[in-house]
């Protein structure tokens, strides 16, 4: 049994007891969000919709944090240009409790 949820613009496949990493989302540790189901399979029979007939995934947040950090290098040759930064995406890691 999965799902396929959407949050922070992208679409994640689910199933029960999973911890997934998504966009930061403003909630505190430990509280529980509800998300609709884009499309669920139960038994091979798979409903598609936007929401499938009220089916909710409900998750727990876990903790927050931030990604690896990548380097952003930007420069220009012969112009002697060249900046380097770094960046470390916040996240949100959620444990899924139930589907249904």
């Amino acid at each position: 049994m999965f799902a396929i949820i959407e949050t922070g613009g992208k679409q994640y496949k689910v199933t029960n007891d999973l911890i997934v990493a998504v966009e930061k989302l403003d909630a505190e540790i430990g509280t529980k969000i509800e998300f609709d189901a884009l499309m669920t399979e139960v038994d091979g029979k798979v409903q598609v919709g936007t929401p499938t007939t009220g089916v909710k995934v409900v998750a727990e947040v876990v903790r927050h944090g931030k990604g690896v950090k990548i380097i952003v290098f930007r420069y220009k040759p012969k112009k002697r240009v060249r900046v380097k930064k770094g960046h470390r995406q916040p996240f949100t890691e959620l444990k899924i409790l139930s589907i249904g």
